[in-house]
């Protein structure tokens, strides 16, 4: 691996987009086989069907949210911190291990793991379907999670396996834009699925689970997989242990208070898992995440980037559906229709301006307009809305914050995949996806610890106009990392003697 990564530096020069040259890296021969496809398979086919694997793992990170409220209500009314670990206990297993499967499934045929994982994620859904207590549904979106962290890693590797070097970088802008644009529709379809029952947000998913089994089973291609070393899964239990207490430390604050026992120990917990696993990838021969990854600046400055975006992006999603819930009193279905205008903007930024920008201006500089402009709607939302139900307000302020999505994070997951060498695909795609899952359950974790559980309506007021101040400065740290990695280094210009 870290020949393969020095190797790939020195004989690589990246483009302005952050995609590839052509000049081929070095690779193991079996990561550099292609994918056998049919002659009636088109790589576009490909990324149809993987897509959809992204559609159901992304679309259930924030379909629940709009259900929270009918959820408590139907299973004993917990409180919003219990409430949050159906959303966290899902993206914090989905983030501990999209690495763990990632290199576990380099060893059998892509498409087989993939089918694998969209089978589990199905019989998941109907289980959380049928679930009759929060504790119940948790466990089960934990296994959610589990099929959806087997479907990602696997899908990346069936697409950029299906595509020749020059078009990784667009398959993966689209394959992205797909997924942020499910996340983002999640609240419209849950508003719309809990008029019915909060169990029809996770029956919606049997049918195109059903469908993409079938379909994939015989249109994908068979990537055959490679000898390596199997993942530590100590790794994976130390890296979920660190998330979850840092994350209960965070939800748990202002409930236990600062100098508690608990959180005292809570954050300590959250120092020796990370920093034994931080140990673990910096002295084991064969690291859960190979620390010569982030020797490659294109993937270092995408990671860093997407970290404090994702923690904003998923607080920011929750906090308007409470705000529209518990401000505004409006109905599910009211809440998706008003927040519709800003994921619909995401694929029509990203698909159809991108591509122009990025060839334009560079990567860097169209992720940089995204991530500005991402900050600047959670700005209008901490200054525009008030008491008063708004339905104008709520669709103009969720404009910006498509645009942003739409530029950002497509750019960023461009730029960090199709920098990667061959033989890392399936491993980088993990760990920056493994990032961006752990920033979403972050940020939800911060939104409870801000808005906690005021008893006067001027103080949820107060709370979520700091909570969105908070995370537009959350989300403009990105813009360093951006700007000072992504960024190709200025060529000199020739010397010439006189």
């Amino acid at each position: 691996m870290e020949s393969t990564l020095k190797q790939s530096k020195a004989a690589h020069t990246q483009h302005v987009d952050g995609s590839p040259s052509p000049v081929e890296l070095d690779a193991t021969p079996s990561a550099r086989r292609s994918c056998d496809l049919s002659p009636a398979t088109s790589p576009n086919q490909v990324l149809a069907i993987v897509s959809v694997g992204m559609i159901l793992a992304n679309l259930d990170l924030f379909i629940v949210n709009v259900g929270l409220p009918n959820i408590a209500l139907d299973l004993a009314n917990p409180s919003l911190e219990r409430l949050s670990w159906i959303l966290n206990g899902y993206t914090i297993t989905y983030a501990a291990l999209l690495v763990f499967f990632g290199r576990l499934s380099e060893h059998y045929p892509r498409n087989v793991s993939f089918l694998v994982g969209i089978g589990a994620f199905t019989a998941a859904s109907a289980a959380c379907a049928a679930a009759s207590s929060t504790e119940m549904l948790i466990v089960f979106r934990v296994v959610q999670a589990a099929a959806a962290a087997l479907m990602t890693p696997t899908s990346l590797g069936l697409l950029l396996s299906a595509f020749p070097p020059e078009g990784r970088s667009g398959a993966v802008r689209t394959w992205t834009a797909v997924g942020g644009l499910a996340a983002a529709l999640g609240p419209v379809i849950g508003g719309v699925l809990v008029t019915a029952s909060w169990r029809w947000i996770f029956l919606v998913n049997l049918p195109l689970g059903l469908i993409t089994l079938v379909v994939g089973w015989r249109k994908l291609p068979r990537v055959p997989g490679h000898n390596s070393a199997r993942p530590d899964f100590g790794a994976a239990l130390l890296v979920t242990a660190g998330v979850a207490s840092l994350v209960l430390a965070i939800v748990k604050v202002n409930d236990w208070g600062w100098h508690s026992p608990g959180i005292g120990a809570a954050c300590a917990a959250t120092v020796i898992f990370l920093g034994w696993f931080v140990a673990h990838c910096l002295r084991s021969s064969d690291p859960f995440i190979d620390p010569h990854l982030f020797r490659i600046r294109p993937f270092t400055g995408a990671t860093l980037a997407i970290a404090p975006f994702s923690a904003a992006f998923g607080a920011l999603l929750l906090s308007i559906v409470l705000w529209d819930q518990m401000i505004w009193g409006w109905s599910a279905l009211k809440i998706g229709l008003a927040m519709a205008p800003g994921p619909l903007l995401v694929p029509v930024i990203s698909l159809l301006f991108s591509r122009r920008l990025i060839a334009q201006f560079g990567a860097a500089a169209v992720s940089a307009a995204g991530i500005i402009s991402f900050a600047l709607g959670q700005v209008w939302w901490s200054v525009v809305p008030g008491l008063e139900a708004s339905f104008l307000a709520a669709t103009f302020g969720m404009l910006p914050i498509g645009v942003g999505v739409g530029l950002a994070l497509p750019t960023l997951m461009g730029v960090s995949t199709s920098s990667l060498p061959p033989s890392s695909f399936a491993t980088g795609s993990g760990a920056i996806n493994m990032i961006r899952q752990t920033g979403i359950a972050i940020g939800v974790a911060l939104l409870v610890a801000i808005v906690g559980v005021p008893h006067e309506v001027a103080e949820w007021v107060q709370a979520f106009r700091v909570a969105w101040w908070v995370m537009a400065a959350i989300t403009l740290v990105g813009l360093i990392p951006t700007l000072l990695l992504i960024r190709p280094r200025p060529t000199r210009a020739p010397v010439v003697s006189e």
